[in-house]
């Protein structure tokens, strides 16, 4: 069977769609006329989401706190003829590195995964929340042994619901060099926990080596970074990467560009028989990954014609 596409959905309502983000009906009505198979849903305002972290649910755009409201959603997707190819879970406003109490991060975590299960969707995308330069307060080991104990709790949690979760490593977040993904993937070791590979991230943090504190760990191409991650990978995202980071409010540097296929430096016809190798797939999705590019909803049609013929030619 081949690959399914997919789309991240935060593509359409962060970045530079936060000031006008584009309704989710909108944005699946598009995909399904451009034959995608599926998208990837970034459970944060306006999109569906399982309700406000911080308080009441009636003012936050996309709550769907109530079991019928998810069962409308999934009825609809299915009339629409779309899949849920994963989530991304809504946790950037917890504490995971900078607190020696979890217990927030992990209940927000619980209830992102009893919306992943209502909606049938069958893994959970997170990330180590705090930028690098958390690392320069909280000593490395501190840092980890939080960062790990929480994910344990978390997969058992999404064990519980049928799911896998996903670690996308990112020059943006703490733990970014391929070491570290490879001692905490190993330190967390449930079978439902995997890296989610973002072939943008993959250059920067493994062959650029960008945001990296302390001294640079790198590798000449994507194909040996591949090659270490080998048999951990579980989701996997595919977009093109210039060598530069998308910047912030201030100028400064904070994670991955996500430039549209074409406008970047990245071979696909040498990174994805690395990447099929080196991954082990619980489902047949590829998703496509436009975050924080400035036209993204534009940019949409032809990435999917790029990641087509990647389907016919790897997938």
């Amino acid at each position: 069977m081949s690959k399914r596409v997919s789309i991240g959905s935060w593509a359409y309502t962060i970045g530079p769609y936060a000031e006008h983000p584009i309704g989710f009906d909108t944005v699946i009505g598009r995909l399904k006329e451009l034959g995608f198979d599926a998208v990837e849903l970034g459970a944060f305002p306006p999109h569906p989401n399982p309700g406000n972290p911080n308080g009441p649910d009636d003012e936050w755009p996309g709550a769907m706190p109530e079991k019928s409201q998810r069962e409308e959603l999934r009825a609809k997707m299915a009339e629409t003829g779309l899949a849920f190819s994963g989530i991304a879970a809504n946790l950037w406003g917890e504490k995971l590195i900078n607190t020696d109490d979890q217990s927030k991060y992990i209940s927000e975590f619980k209830k992102n995964a009893e919306f992943a299960r209502d909606l049938g969707i069958g893994g959970i995308r997170v990330d180590t929340v705090q930028p690098p330069t958390i690392l320069r307060e909280i000593d490395y080991q501190t840092a980890m042994d939080r960062v790990v104990g929480a994910w344990k709790t978390c997969c058992d949690i999404a064990a519980d619901h049928g799911l896998y979760v996903t670690w996308e490593f990112e020059p943006g977040f703490a733990f970014n060099k391929p070491s570290d993904v490879v001692r905490i993937h190993e330190a967390v070791g449930k079978d439902n926990f995997g890296i989610l590979y973002d072939t943008c991230h993959g250059q920067m943090a493994g062959v650029v080596g960008a945001r990296q504190e302390g001294e640079k760990e790198t590798f000449a191409s994507q194909v040996d970074l591949l090659r270490m991650l080998n048999g951990r990978i579980n989701h996997v995202h595919l977009i093109d990467s210039d060598n530069t980071c998308h910047k912030d409010a201030q100028g400064n540097d904070e994670t991955s560009a996500h430039p549209p296929f074409g406008l970047g430096v990245l071979d696909f016809d040498e990174i994805m028989p690395a990447l099929v190798r080196a991954s082990r797939l619980p489902d047949d999705f590829w998703t496509i990954d436009l975050c924080f590019w400035p036209d993204a909803w534009a940019a949409t049609e032809q990435c999917k014609k790029f990641v087509d013929g990647l389907v016919e030619r790897y997938g």
